[in-house]
């Protein structure tokens, strides 16, 4: 056991080698570095200011070089600078952390009780009704869009049963450690879109491995002394067949943690003209700092990333209903 432990974390070492490496490389294909530091310096820039960009980032170094150093780094726990937010990768991800954590985890809850539940249940009444039922609403929720579906829980108990669903908020997030209630009531609709479209992946895979497993010869023979059928399904059949279910939850837990997000749009804008519209003139991104803050020269312009021109408000319409009137000015003597 022991030598078999220290075999496999020798080969989880050499994997995880070698997707660093894979990683690494992978900046090197298109533009390249050379591409890099010119977008840093801007395009008026000069090759005395490229070379100094590329000695800052180390882009100057043999590839070895390089990869010692971002891997030096990355063990310690350093994750490098995002230059176009103007902050630290690790301020970025600490920042998001606990909003995703909550989000992520509240849902797998709910997806693999949900899908497990209903896979046994399809499983021991196979071609019921029960059955069809949830293998009709698996793929119906499987095939539909997580926007589709999420829009779609926001226009039923967000407005439609808005009087009776006051406690739906459809947008925000309140910290846990701030107001546990809230928390658990802006966060409702988001399990719930999550949970939904990737239960059906577990109740599928949960009847199928629950019906073979019921066929197994163990099965029959602890039915054939008498054993509850309850204790059956549960202790035995269960057991068995959750190994395909607990290594596709873990494979979809630490996917949701690294790519799920569940856009909330902040009533901030109008579209009337009135305050809350972005004003006409050049924009940039949003969060966006100079990346070649400190490497251009006095008196060189930051030329940044502009972007295309926000459209002015449309212009009010006025209908006069009567003919203009005619005041008298008042008399200056």
């Amino acid at each position: 056991m022991t030598r078999f432990l220290v075999r496999r974390l020798a080969q989880s070492i050499l994997v995880l080698w070698a997707s660093s490496v894979a990683v690494f490389l992978l900046f090197f294909v298109g533009p390249g570095p050379n591409q890099v530091a010119i977008t840093f310096a801007g395009r008026l820039a000069t090759a005395a200011r490229i070379a100094q960009i590329k000695h800052e980032l180390h882009l100057d170094q043999p590839l070895y070089l390089q990869y010692a150093h971002w891997a030096g780094n990355l063990l310690q726990g350093n994750l490098g600078y995002d230059y176009y937010k103007g902050e630290a990768v690790v301020s970025a991800i600490s920042q998001a952390a606990p909003e995703t954590i909550s989000l992520v985890l509240g849902a797998a809850v709910l997806w693999i009780s949900y899908g497990v539940f209903t896979g046994v249940i399809s499983a021991v009444k196979s071609r019921s009704l029960l059955d069809r039922g949830f293998t009709a609403s698996a793929l119906f929720f499987y095939s539909m869009p997580t926007f589709v579906l999420g829009l779609a829980l926001i226009w039923i108990f967000a407005y439609k049963l808005s009087p009776v669903t006051t406690f739906f908020p459809f947008h925000g997030y309140v910290a846990i450690t701030t107001n546990p209630g809230q928390w658990f009531e802006y966060l409702i609709l988001p399990w719930l879109t999550l949970a939904l479209v990737t239960s059906a992946t577990y109740t599928r895979l949960t009847r199928g491995s629950m019906l073979d497993t019921l066929g197994e010869d163990y099965i029959r023979t602890a039915r054939s002394k008498g054993m509850p059928e309850r204790r059956v399904i549960y202790r035995h059949a269960l057991r068995a067949s959750l190994t395909p279910v607990v290594t596709l939850a873990g494979l979809d837990i630490g996917t949701a943690l690294g790519g799920d997000r569940v856009a909330v749009r902040h009533p901030r804008a109008r579209l009337d003209g009135r305050p809350g519209d972005q004003p006409a003139g050049p924009a940039r991104h949003h969060g966006h700092r100079d990346p070649g803050h400190g490497l251009r020269g006095r008196g060189e312009r930051d030329r940044g990333h502009p972007v295309r021109r926000a459209r002015p408000p449309r212009p009010a319409v006025l209908i006069p209903s009567a003919a203009p009137r005619a005041y008298p000015c008042p008399d200056s003597g």
